[in-house]
């Protein structure tokens, strides 16, 4: 007899099996009973009848409670009315551990009550859903860049500077000097890049923002290619690529779960490069003839990005922003100095910004001379400019937000539900 996992089951089709799992929810009418077991890896339903079982067996499974651990034995049986098409008929089973009082029932909760309850919340249908498409968003991002000769190459969480700034960044003390969590990567990629060709970094990046919107958390994974000898265009191209890959894979790989978050897929089939490119003046334009306040060399808020976003059934790449609202290492438009080379992608269906991403500054200099007009400390910076002194060439990167990719193709109304254990302004537990 062996050990089976719920979501391979059908090849265990008329076979006696061992389930190991917990008490997802159970029922009965007079002397049968049905039991879903849930393992991790799916929920299966399981056939208790009486006579099968005995009398003392049958009153185990009537104290059975919710979150029970148990081990189940019984026969692999084909049914296209059991959920999975597939049931269990229940021959023994073993309670592991009675559970008491699981305090997350089938009746509403409110989310304060869910979020305090994170850590058990996450046993549920729909979270279990949203943390399986989550794996497959990163399988698929990371498969997307190793097939096309990235190495990732990791960077640190403590940094002595910032990439923008330190207004949003959490400082900490190290060792008699202060050092910062770090909200990107990409200083760190660039030399990566130098060094690779082609790199990628990810991990957790934090910001000290005091936002309490549906799109900010304050720990938050990115991923970050960075590509030497690449242009602002063929950055783009990269981009709208990866993304493109990223949705088909969840669309090949993930149906049971998209359909258990009822998420309409015809949106998201209508994702495929190339997407719509338009410039932040036309954005401008676009906003005002809509009746927004807004002028130009302004940044754009969730609001403007849900109206520009509203115009596509696809995701769209703003670029060409005004310098003075973008990092000092962001490249110039050669044709419009008091333009960057910085381009935003907004996705569809209200989600705004995922990914974010510009050509970097080469020359040093120039490098040199937005360093001291920011009134950076050079001497952080001085390893920064070496990739400038020493072989400087044309490279161009983007970091995408894992959270708001997840909450977007699974249609979340908020990315607290898109991470394990969320953090935000006022939430640091579970």
């Amino acid at each position: 007899m062996q050990i089976a996992r719920v979501n391979r089951i059908k090849e265990f089709d008329g076979q006696k099996v061992q389930l190991n799992g917990w008490v997802y929810n159970s029922r009965r009418s007079g002397k049968i009973g049905f039991l879903m077991l849930r393992d991790g890896f799916g929920i299966i339903q399981c056939v208790v009848v009486k006579n099968d079982l005995g009398e003392e067996k049958f009153e185990d499974f009537k104290r059975l409670t919710q979150e029970t651990s148990i081990s189940v034995i019984g026969t692999v049986a084909k049914n296209d009315r059991a959920p999975g098409g597939f049931e269990i008929q229940t021959e023994d089973f073993t309670i592991i551990q009675l559970s008491d009082g699981y305090p997350i029932t089938p009746k509403e909760h409110g989310t304060d009550f869910l979020m305090n309850k994170r850590h058990l919340w996450l046993r549920s249908k729909r979270q279990h859903a949203i943390l399986r498409i989550r794996h497959q968003i990163i399988k698929a991002t990371r498969d997307f860049l190793d097939s096309h000769d990235f190495t990732l190459v990791d960077t640190p969480i403590f940094t002595p500077n910032a990439c923008e700034g330190t207004t949003t960044l959490f400082g900490t003390e190290y060792f008699g000097e202060t050092a910062y969590l770090a909200q990107s990567g990409q200083l760190y990629g660039e030399a990566n890049a130098m060094a690779m060709g082609r790199q990628y970094n990810f991990g957790p990046t934090f910001r000290a923002e005091k936002s309490k919107t549906r799109r900010h958390l304050t720990e938050f994974w990115m991923v970050e290619p960075e590509i030497t000898f690449c242009d602002f265009e063929e950055n783009m191209q990269w981009a709208e690529r990866m993304v493109e890959y990223i949705v088909r894979q969840v669309l090949e790989n993930r149906q049971n779960e998209l359909a258990v978050l009822e998420r309409d897929i015809a949106p998201l089939e209508k994702i495929k490069a190339p997407f719509p490119r338009v410039s932040y003046d036309e954005c401008v334009e676009m906003l005002q003839k809509g009746g927004f306040d807004f002028e130009w060399g302004g940044d754009f808020g969730a609001p403007d990005e849900t109206f520009i976003a509203e115009h596509y059934d696809k995701p769209v790449i703003v670029h060409r922003f005004p310098s003075q609202i973008k990092a000092f290492y962001m490249k110039r438009d050669p044709e419009n100095d008091k333009l960057a080379l910085g381009m935003d992608i907004l996705a569809p269906e209200g989600y705004g910004e995922i990914i974010g991403g510009a050509e970097r500054e080469s020359d040093y200099n120039t490098l040199l001379e937005r360093v001291e007009k920011e009134n950076l400390p050079k001497e952080d910076f001085e390893w920064y400019l070496d990739l400038r002194r020493y072989g400087s060439v044309q490279h161009s990167g983007f970091g995408m937000g894992i959270e708001r990719v997840v909450a977007w193709i699974c249609k979340l109304p908020h990315v607290r539900e898109t991470i394990p254990y969320p953090r935000m302004l006022g939430r640091l537990r579970p």
